[in-house]
């Protein structure tokens, strides 16, 4: 018995078109595709979604020195004059973060291997760079999904059968999460 689904593709092919179908699974929490690929992203996604509960609490709380600029009532950098150049002027502020612990820190590097970076683009801003922004995912594995699939012991999707594509008859099902 093979212990995976080759999907008529060559290996780097169907690592590639995986771990796209899991980072859109976990980003929109539903996506539609043909039951054989479902059946493997199942097997990836509930891997990650174990780790990110088993991970969600072990970091710790650490209050940090920042610099940040000075700014005006526009929102613009306060700058002065110093040796005849223009500097920008910084305000020492304290900061709380968190630590991983070096567990948690180890199964974000395992999710990373996996998953794609997810940038969020405004439809307003289609095609431009400005106004983009970057989507965490794992940081919204360990947050959001961790805490809702805290009491849960598996079973994190659900496949539902929605018939049968028109070109070539494979059967498609729409993958969402529980």
């Amino acid at each position: 018995m093979a212990k995976y689904r080759k999907l008529g593709k060559a290996s780097a092919q169907r690592n590639a078109l995986l771990r796209n179908q899991v980072t859109q699974l976990l980003y929109h929490g539903k996506i539609k595709t043909t039951e054989a690929r479902a059946k493997e992203v199942v097997k990836i996604a509930e891997k990650l979604i174990t780790l990110a509960v088993a991970e969600k609490d072990n970091y710790d709380e650490v209050t940090v020195q920042a610099k940040v600029a000075k700014k005006d009532k526009d929102g613009k950098r306060i700058k002065e004059v110093v040796d005849g150049k223009k500097v920008t002027v910084y305000d020492t502020v304290e900061k709380t973060v968190k630590k991983d612990q070096p567990s948690r820190l180890h199964a974000r590097r395992e999710m990373l291997k996996v998953l794609y970076p997810v940038v969020e683009v405004p439809t307003d801003a289609a095609g431009k760079k400005a106004g983009t922004k970057k989507i965490d995912l794992t940081q919204k594995l360990f947050d959001e999904y961790g805490t809702k699939y805290a009491g849960r012991k598996g079973g994190y999707t659900r496949i539902i059968k929605i018939g049968q594509r028109k070109g070539d008859q494979a059967l498609e099902v729409i993958l969402e999460l529980v």
